[in-house]
């Protein structure tokens, strides 16, 4: 359980520290407050495209994170030699790939931890054709995404500490002092009561998004364990965009009996179970039994590739 620890500990701390994961945790969350403060003209839809648009922000960066990070974690280190100085060690191949996944998995949180709180400020910054942009709102909050990077600069500069995870941790801790601090405010910066405007279903839908990223992250780490970045992200890719027309594509065959389509329906992992954008419509609820299904659904996917994932990761020469 020790090496578990470590190589999990070690896995998060690598993902963090890289550069473009604190840009992508950094622009994706700036890009949902942006998309909130422009006009739409959408005939009263405009709070409920802002919604949709900022979970598939949400969506589509933790996919980049997802090949990313299982690329720097896994194919990297077999490459350069990392994963054999390891195995030489007594660290089972197993309990490797599941710390690596463990790893890969919590950096997709705090991805997402930051990404959901730009969507639920979101919420409540959309305005339609008779409202306005909530500057106050846009400005804390990407000041506050700003100030991370300079107490980055700072502990790098004066403490001697990596720049790259100090911003990161910085950027977690103040956007949620951002969210806190401007949920207490209306758009003219009077006191109110805390999260007036924010729609909370947005909690239960970016907490199914981050279920998917999840089983991208397995799908990923799989591809990693035989494939380089470029290769991970066009098959990771091709996987996302099938399982969003599973249901049109093969589910319909399948009930019609067809045995090809019923394996592909079942391999394919499908996102419209996890996408619920419908379900914010004005008068809908998403009932947490639905998550907790949801939840089984990612644990048997997930499970599924991790186990394919040992299977390659075992017949890997490392060497």
């Amino acid at each position: 359980m020790r090496q578990f620890i470590t190589i999990f500990h070690n896995a998060f701390m690598e993902l963090i520290r890289q550069p473009v994961f604190l840009l992508l945790v950094s622009s994706s969350a700036i890009f949902c407050v942006y998309l909130a403060s422009l006009p739409y003209f959408g005939f009263g839809d405009d709070p409920k495209l802002v919604k949709d648009s900022v979970l598939a922000v949400m969506l589509l960066a933790g996919l980049l994170g997802a090949v990313l990070c299982a690329s720097n974690s896994v194919s990297r280190e077999i490459r350069t030699g990392t994963a054999l100085a390891v195995m030489a060690k007594p660290v089972g191949r197993a309990s490797f790939l599941l710390a690596k996944y463990a790893g890969l998995a919590a950096a997709l949180t705090v991805l997402a931890y930051v990404d959901l709180l730009a969507v639920l400020l979101a919420s409540r910054m959309a305005y339609d054709a008779y409202g306005s942009t909530d500057w106050l709102a846009l400005c804390i909050f990407v000041g506050a995404l700003f100030l991370a990077f300079g107490v980055g600069g700072f502990s790098n500069y004066f403490l001697r500490r990596p720049f790259v995870s100090d911003a990161v941790l910085g950027v977690c801790l103040l956007s949620t002092l951002a969210f806190v601090v401007i949920n207490f405010l209306s758009k003219e910066g009077k006191a109110q009561a805390f999260a007036a405007g924010i729609d909370w279903r947005l909690g239960q839908a970016g907490l199914l998004i981050l279920f998917a990223l999840w089983i991208l992250a397995g799908l990923a780490l799989l591809c990693s364990t035989r494939l380089e970045m470029i290769s991970t992200l066009a098959i990771c890719s091709a996987f996302f965009l099938l399982g969003l027309m599973s249901d049109y594509l093969f589910g319909g065959r399948a009930e019609a009996g067809s045995w090809w389509a019923s394996i592909v329906y079942s391999i394919l992992p499908n996102w419209q179970l996890l996408w619920v954008a419908n379900a914010l419509e004005e008068g809908k609820t998403i009932p947490w039994s639905y998550v907790a299904k949801a939840c089984g659904y990612m644990i048997a996917y997930v499970g599924a590739a991790l186990a394919v994932a040992l299977c390659f990761f075992h017949e890997r020469e490392l060497t």
